[in-house]
């Protein structure tokens, strides 16, 4: 009777995390197909009604189109994100930003959990494949759009990123501490999953100097970089283009979550990447999105830093 209960505790127990995630990326991929689609045929039938007279090209009017020559004064209708100058084939550069995402996840199913082991040369490989993933991306969007143009590097109100950063941060922790409150990693724990990324689990545990530095380099630095310019600079806009700015929010958002094939963090980070989105929508530059995403990570590497050398709880990091 032990052994049947302990057999049924075991199956109540099983860690839902693989499922989860590619659920997310199947749910990402359905919404901005079901969205392009019904995009779509409602451009087509406004296009018909409109008439000669409001002929549209990629659903803007074309007395509304911006001057190739000036890309830098392109501004999307329905924010500071251009969107004008993607075409179709960009959804072939998006489709290679899901694939690969949702393959790296898909070659740890089925395999053994078992405890994480990184030396220098794997960090090295994740940090070079970060930048390559980031380089394709900047590939297709160059072919066409400058680089200030797409990613609005040259932007005016620059000096916003020290009060946007800090702020968008300390809301993020204080919400993370809300859902944390009303026992989300409770729930996680009962659920069999590990609320502790193995990164960071590496980060609070790892003896050598070298890997914590790359490590502290890789979330610091590379991260906030080719992250942002991969999911909200490139990723996004693409998916805004063909299926909407609400969709493609979610959308990105949730495959940026995803990606980091940690069930605890799903939801923080999938409100972070939205939260990320906005702040890009509304400003317009990818600057802000980056210092936000770097000031979020060094204050949890110093945080996870700091823990090792002072006896003091530390609340799962998500």
């Amino acid at each position: 009777m032990g052994a049947l209960q302990n057999s049924t505790d075991s199956s109540l127990m099983t860690d839902p995390t693989e499922l989860v995630i590619v659920g997310s990326f199947v749910v990402a991929f359905g919404v901005f197909v079901i969205s392009a689609i019904v995009r779509s045929v409602f451009a087509g039938r406004r296009q018909t009604v409109a008439g000669e007279d409001c002929k549209l090209m990629d659903g803007i009017p074309l007395d509304q189109v911006p001057d190739e020559r000036f890309p830098s004064s392109a501004v999307s209708p329905s924010g500071r994100v251009p969107v004008w100058f993607y075409r179709p084939a960009d959804l072939a550069g998006a489709g290679f930003v899901f694939l690969v995402f949702g393959w790296l996840f898909s070659a740890t199913l089925g395999v053994p959990e078992q405890p994480m082991v990184l030396n220098w040369r794997a960090l090295l490989v994740n940090i070079g494949l970060q930048f390559f993933i980031a380089g394709v991306v900047m590939v297709f969007a160059m072919s066409r759009m400058d680089l200030n143009g797409w990613l609005g590097l040259r932007w005016p109100s620059w000096r916003r990123v020290f009060l946007i950063a800090p702020g968008a941060v300390g809301f993020m922790w204080a919400l993370f501490a809300g859902i944390q409150a009303c026992g989300y990693m409770e729930w996680m724990e009962s659920l069999g999953v590990e609320t502790v990324q193995e990164t960071v689990k590496l980060l609070q545990e790892s003896e050598d100097p070298l890997i914590l530095g790359l490590m502290t380099a890789a979330a610091v630095i590379v991260a906030p970089l080719c992250e942002e310019i991969v999911f909200r600079g490139y990723f996004y806009p693409v998916l805004k283009k063909f299926g909407g700015a609400w969709p493609a929010a979610v959308c990105s958002s949730l495959v940026f979550a995803a990606a980091h094939g940690s069930l605890a963090s799903l939801l923080p980070l999938f409100l972070f990447g939205g939260l990320l989105v906005f702040i890009y929508e509304k400003t317009g530059s990818i600057w802000a999105p980056i210092a936000v995403h770097f000031c979020f990570n060094g204050v949890t590497v110093i945080v996870q830093l700091l823990a090792r050398y002072y006896d003091f709880p530390l609340s799962p990091a998500p």
